[in-house]
């Protein structure tokens, strides 16, 4: 064995697998994909309290998936060692929001398909969900489900506060109910036949309810 075959590493030979121009053309586009999914989940999001590191970390995911795709893709080898680490790494981050893990699959989808060289599939796959997701999930409708909080003084009250919302809403479901002394509330699912919400004014204003509050409801109902 000769000196160089000690400092001899297939490592090192690995250096030029994969061609600068390659990787910064495949991290830039996976960079501008990974920003307008970022911006589309910007706009699309309908929770409670948005979280800006979760949408930085679409963008940074895009990038990773790239870089990780156009590593296995360059050595079959590598490919095999990397399903076998990757297998070993478990998430246990809880996805509130279902449509989070659209943006999850598409960031990593985006990554794997830019890698694989496909680009116009890429960015025309992109801008063909992003358009979607825009259309469907900002759209509004009077059909989404409310939930109304009745506070009453008495069974009669309440009774004309339930008789109300029967006649001035398209559906009208009891989902709880609590009574003690002195008053009774009531919390009941509701749709709309419009967009006009002035019956919760009218609802307010009845003889013997305290109070009466409209809230939007994304259907799963927590008792």
């Amino acid at each position: 064995m000769t000196f160089n075959d000690i400092f001899k590493s297939s490592f090192l030979e690995n250096i030029s697998s994969v061609s600068i121009l390659d990787m910064v053309i495949a991290l830039a586009l996976a960079f501008g994909i990974g920003i307008f999914i970022f911006l589309v989940y910007k706009k699309t999001y309908s929770g409670v309290m948005y979280s800006s590191s979760f949408g930085t970390s679409l963008i940074a995911l895009t990038m990773i998936t790239t870089i990780v795709i156009l590593a296995v893709t360059s050595n079959v080898v590598l490919s095999l060692g990397m399903v076998g680490a990757l297998s070993i790494v478990r998430f246990r981050t809880a996805i509130k929001e279902p449509l989070d893990i659209v943006f999850l699959f598409w960031s990593i989808a985006v990554g794997i398909v830019l890698a694989a060289g496909m680009i116009p599939l890429a960015i025309i796959g992109s801008v063909i969900v992003g358009v979607i997701l825009l259309v469907f999930v900002n759209k509004k409708t009077h059909k989404n489900p409310y939930i109304v909080v009745i506070r009453c003084d008495n069974h009669d009250s309440e009774a004309k506060a339930k008789s109300y919302l029967d006649k001035n809403t398209v559906r009208c479901a009891v989902k709880s109910k609590t009574a003690q002394k002195g008053f009774v509330e009531l919390n009941a699912e509701v749709r709309l036949k419009d967009d006009n919400t002035d019956f919760i004014n009218a609802l307010a204003d009845m003889e013997g309810v305290q109070s009466a509050v409209l809230v939007s409801y994304n259907g799963d109902y927590m008792g």
